[in-house]
């Protein structure tokens, strides 16, 4: 693929070649690594309902997170490389499978990949909404090829303090970026709209993961959320946090969050009046996900 020979997908803009083999910040070549693809159940209430979401795990982040509870996959690149056509029919197979969407998880390394399997998955009877389940480190230029391919956004808002960026996830300007790019996802999709069962058809959730000892963080992040974006988007607030990977040698994150950590974002989410979205209870699903291996 053209794009791909001076790639500048997302927002580190490396402009190397991954058609010839050249490796950039998010170690992906210009073949599409998946670690697994399983039906997940512990996703918010609208996206995983009672028959699952259909998730495809992609290897490689282009972010570094040090509290990654995934890192086998995306700070190790645990997977198998697949063709386009092979991920076409695996998100024929989920649908098969009768799940709720097909949820695209650090899907960011590989658009223009999954652009082509999504065309040809359709021609071949894929119905079900797509979800870009994504880390928000995007450029706005990417999102905008997915229009008329992505019917749910699913971005982190990680930080409102760039230090913590740099600190946690070794990149510069999250915030400034990652806002970008969900107002263009906001743009792209419009407000939140559910089929008769309460289902997400089309819409974006922005989700929050509290940091110990980073309330300030949380709540500068929701307050922008409800200045600029409002009852547009739905919220996720998790609570699930806990020490792993890198983290668990880090002063700051070695740790849960405590319950009056919880509590001070929980009541500051309140008194914003935010009612459109969810909360997680502190404690559940400390393990996000839990797959189930399959090529």
């Amino acid at each position: 693929m053209e794009i791909l020979e001076k790639c500048e997908i997302c927002p580190h803009k490396c402009s190397i070649d991954r058609t010839k083999g050249k490796i950039g910040r998010c170690k992906s070549k210009d073949t599409i690594k998946i670690a697994l693809y399983s039906t997940h159940n512990y996703e918010e209430p609208c996206i995983s309902g009672e028959k699952g979401s259909g998730t495809v795990f992609f290897s490689n982040c282009n972010l570094n997170c040090v509290y990654c509870q995934n890192y086998e996959i995306s700070q190790e690149s645990r997977g198998k490389e697949i063709t386009i056509e092979e991920l076409a029919q695996i998100f024929l197979k989920q649908q098969e499978k009768d799940v709720e969407n097909i949820n695209l998880v650090t899907p960011t390394s590989y658009v223009p990949q999954i652009i082509e399997a999504i065309k040809l998955a359709r021609k071949k009877g894929l119905t079900l909404p797509i979800v870009y389940n994504t880390n928000g480190y995007e450029n706005v230029e990417t999102i905008k090829m997915l229009k008329g391919y992505v019917d749910i956004y699913l971005p982190d808002l990680k930080y409102y303090f760039e230090s913590l960026g740099e600190k946690y996830s070794k990149v510069k300007n999250y915030f400034e970026i990652a806002t970008k790019a969900i107002k263009e996802m906001v743009n792209q999709v419009g407000s939140p709209e559910f089929d008769e069962r309460g289902m997400l058809k089309k819409g974006v959730i922005i989700r929050h993961l509290i940091l110990p000892n980073e309330t300030n963080n949380s709540k500068k992040v929701l307050k922008w959320i409800k200045d600029e974006l409002g009852d547009k988007v739905l919220i996720s607030v998790m609570a699930q946090y806990f020490p792993t990977y890198k983290a668990k040698e880090i002063e700051n994150l070695n740790r849960k969050i405590t319950q009056e950590e919880y509590d001070e974002v929980e009541d500051y989410l309140y008194s914003l009046e935010l009612e459109n979205g969810y909360i997680q209870e502190l404690g559940e699903h400390e393990e996000e996900y839990v797959p189930t291996w399959e090529y």
